[in-house]
């Protein structure tokens, strides 16, 4: 699958669900914290803070990210580059992990075509709501990984908003 059918296939799953499409903010935000921007959600920052209220409960983009937070990783893994796009489904304030998990499912093994059988997931180390929403989905409970703060929390600068990743 080529690069621009991955966000096609993004955009129209979360589109078909009630989903805005928002266009990626700048790549230099007018956050003053931010050198630049490293996360889809940052430009959702004064929605989930409660400073101003979305045109819409639901939001779905393509976000043109640069890595500042973690340079020296740069080459040093598979998964650090120095720019990249990040696709992001959001929500503010109108569903949570239930549909979030539901959706993600839906759309790696129908929409992407992934084989079940072959996808693992990672969820925070203590949250076990998840894992139970996993495993209801039918995904093996060796086939779910917990896994820390160092791997599986995300958060856009100091301070601003944070949390455990699944």
């Amino acid at each position: 699958m080529r690069s621009a059918d991955i966000r096609k296939t993004f955009l129209e799953f979360f589109t078909a669900r009630d989903h805005r499409v928002v266009p990626s903010g700048s790549l230099v935000p007018s956050e003053p914290t931010l050198l630049l921007t490293g996360a889809g959600m940052e430009q959702f920052k004064p929605y989930f803070l409660g400073q101003a209220e979305p045109g819409h409960r639901r939001a779905v983009s393509v976000q043109k990210c640069a890595r500042t937070s973690d340079l020296e990783n740069v080459g040093r893994t598979t998964r650090h580059s120095t720019f990249f796009e990040m696709l992001g489904n959001f929500s503010f304030g109108d569903y949570f992990k239930a549909e979030a998990t539901a959706w993600a499912w839906e759309l790696l093994t129908g929409g992407f075509g992934l084989d079940p059988s072959r996808l693992w997931v990672t969820v925070y180390t203590g949250d076990d709501e998840t894992v139970r929403l996993w495993r209801r989905i039918g995904v093996p409970s060796e086939r779910i990984q917990r896994l820390g703060t160092a791997d599986n929390f995300w958060s856009m600068g100091v301070p601003g908003p944070c949390g455990p990743s699944s």
